[in-house]
């Protein structure tokens, strides 16, 4: 598939010179995330979790019974790294793996008992994680929105 080309003319970065690291929008989306992963990773250690562990519950608590591919979508993840994932979580009794009786191909991953008990010990989480960012609801559900609209928009046009 070949790449998409930009347009040959840019505008100046405002402060100059393009390439600067601190010009880059990527640079701080990434640099963002790790921070947000170090928070996370404070909060998520009481519930014995990882980040990533962590979304695939979120996903589970909203809708219970939810096949493989669901979850990668819900996540934007690959079922390559997303088996494993679901494999520790199986092993620490939060959830249940059942191949589909409709159909053998697909796998319907759903929550243990001890999985839905956790999400009471997780409800404090997302308080927890907008102190840390020391900023108000409404700028942070402004700044969620401004985020998904940037993702449609990228997953458009790459």
């Amino acid at each position: 598939m070949p790449a998409k080309h930009l347009p040959a003319q840019r505008a100046a970065a405002p402060h100059g010179d393009a390439l600067a690291l601190d010009e880059q929008l990527c640079f701080a989306l990434y640099s963002t995330m790790l921070s947000l992963n170090k928070v996370y990773r404070g909060l998520l250690r009481d519930l014995d979790l990882t980040y990533l562990q962590y979304l695939v519950m979120l996903v589970l608590w909203e809708q219970d019974g939810v096949n493989v591919s669901e979850i990668c979508a819900r996540l934007s993840l690959e079922t390559t790294t997303l088996t494993p994932l679901l494999k520790r979580l199986e092993a620490r009794g939060l959830i249940q793996r059942v191949r589909s009786s409709t159909d053998e191909r697909q796998v319907i991953v759903s929550l243990t008992a001890e999985g839905r008990a956790l999400r009471g010990k997780a409800k404090a989480l997302p308080s927890c994680l907008g102190a840390a960012m020391a900023l108000p609801p409404k700028d942070i559900a402004r700044l969620r929105t401004q985020l998904r609209t940037l993702r449609a928009n990228l997953d458009r046009n790459a």
